[in-house]
């Protein structure tokens, strides 16, 4: 049950190189892991807060939208903001290398990492292949250039160079007509979707999203207090029929049409169209995660499904944190052109500067010169051929009767358990042996889970890593 809660915060006091909005967030999380703000607890309003520690109304929305986006507050709209009821302790320490089953079970939301890259880990590109040679010229060049007003804060927006960029990509190679204006920078996925959720959603609203799906983007959603409807995922990706039918109408659609997250199939043609009609005469909002569509090792992939829309409902998200490395922590956004305004004045109050100008416009010469569609190339033969690897090296050790699913693209691959085998356990236990897999049943909303391994070929660069998995698994199992 939520309570209301005196705010336990100290005057805010401006010192250099401290900024008051970053005070005020570490107060807030101090409070929280001290126990004196309580899951549910709820915070005073931005307006009262503000004239309270004698500050701008901006400095108390920034520190309560990066606490949110991050998931220790939740957005409740004219209810106010609270403590994220589902707040684990966990979340506020450094994770050890060991998941007990009861972490692993009590936040169905957060997928867990480990500290380091162990093989089989889901959603980390080939480090070993990245071109850090063109990478560090690109830097040495940006940095002997330097001026000074280079030194300054990014545009809220994202760098120019950037957006221009990102728009002449896209029209090439995921035939999307677009125009730099209506492309946006941001730091990852969870930043695109709280840009998008800030902008366009409002507390108590729906969504539907695929089940099973990427267990971030609900809950990024959950912290902005969307209602979740499940939808379910067949050969032909969402089924939107079902949806329309028997779900409730929703104000957005979250869908990873290119290559279902974690599935891997394709939305089909039909689907897509039906969907973006749906939505045209619903007045609803279609987020298109395109996470790691640059990658399809067999036949053609669809088009995009923003290059289908003609109506403006459609939002491409995009991130080079898959093609690049993580560490990059860039992503961008694409929205419609009547939209741009609207996401300008959110960005400008609420994401400014979110991304280090040096990285955007590394990625911009990265981009521009040439490099990047090599480097996208050169990774798809890669992948292809660690992919086949991985699992002829599965197939030879596994058990009998357990198969790898030929996924058409993406960097994962799919591994289903026989009935009665619990995922979270076998995962634990190689955990153990230090091979990060991901269980498939926790990537599912409803009780209807599935019993699976997900894991990444893209670092797999022996058969001997592949053969060792599946002896693993297949003593885990006899």
């Amino acid at each position: 049950m939520m309570t209301s809660c005196s705010h336990p915060f100290a005057s805010l006091d401006g010192q250099p190189g401290s900024p008051l909005y970053r005070q005020l967030y570490d107060r807030v999380l101090a409070a929280i892991a001290a126990g004196t703000l309580s899951p549910g607890d709820r915070l005073p309003s931005v307006r009262a807060l503000a004239k309270d520690l004698g500050v701008a109304r901006g400095t108390i929305e920034l520190a309560y939208s990066l606490l949110t986006s991050e998931g220790y507050l939740l957005a409740l709209g004219q209810k106010g903001t609270v403590v994220n009821p589902e707040l684990q302790k966990p979340l506020l320490s450094a994770p050890a290398l060991s998941v007990s089953s009861e972490v692993i079970e009590n936040s169905p939301d957060a997928l867990w990492r480990p500290p380091q890259l162990l093989p089989f880990q889901m959603g980390v590109p080939a480090m070993d292949e990245f071109p850090r040679k063109i990478w560090a010229r690109l830097g040495a060049r940006y940095l002997r250039g330097m001026r000074s007003g280079d030194l300054d804060y990014p545009p809220p927006h994202g760098l120019p160079a950037l957006r221009s960029a990102i728009a002449s990509y896209l029209q090439v190679s995921r035939g999307i007509d677009c125009g730099a204006h209506q492309v946006f920078i941001t730091s990852g996925w969870r930043s695109s979707l709280s840009l998008i959720a800030h902008t366009l959603l409002r507390a108590g609203e729906r969504a539907w999203v695929e089940d099973p799906g990427y267990p971030t983007t609900r809950q990024v959603l959950r912290q902005f207090g969307i209602e979740l409807e499940a939808v379910p995922v067949d050969a032909e990706g969402m089924d939107v029929e079902q949806a329309i039918a028997r779900h409730q109408a929703a104000q957005v659609v979250m869908v990873t049409p290119g290559h279902q997250s974690p599935l891997c199939m394709a939305l089909s043609l039909p689907r897509r169209q039906l969907l973006l009609d749906w939505v045209a005469r619903s007045d609803a909002w279609v987020v298109e995660d395109d996470y790691d569509g640059e990658y399809r090792y067999v036949s053609r992939p669809l088009p995009a499904l923003a290059s289908l829309d003609r109506n403006g409902r459609v939002l491409y998200a995009g991130t080079f944190s898959k093609v690049l490395f993580p560490g990059i922590r860039l992503a961008y956004l694409v929205v419609p052109q009547g939209q741009v305004a609207a996401f300008e004045r959110v960005s400008r109050a609420l994401f400014s500067a979110g991304s280090p100008a040096i990285t955007q416009a590394l990625v911009a010469e990265f981009i521009v010169e040439g490099h990047f569609t090599r480097h996208i190339q050169r990774m798809r033969r890669l992948y292809s051929e660690r992919r086949a690897l991985t699992i002829e090296a599965l197939e030879r050790s596994l058990p009998n009767g357990l198969l790898v699913e030929r996924s058409p693209g993406g960097m994962h691959l799919v591994l289903r358990l026989p009935e009665g085998v619990i995922d979270t356990s076998l995962a634990e236990q190689l955990l153990a042996k230090g091979i990060a897999v991901q269980p498939l049943s926790r990537w599912s909303v409803s009780s209807r889970r599935q019993s699976g391994l997900l894991l990444s070929f893209t670092n797999c660069a022996c058969a001997a890593q592949g053969e060792q998995l599946g002896a693993f698994i297949n003593r885990a199992l006899s």
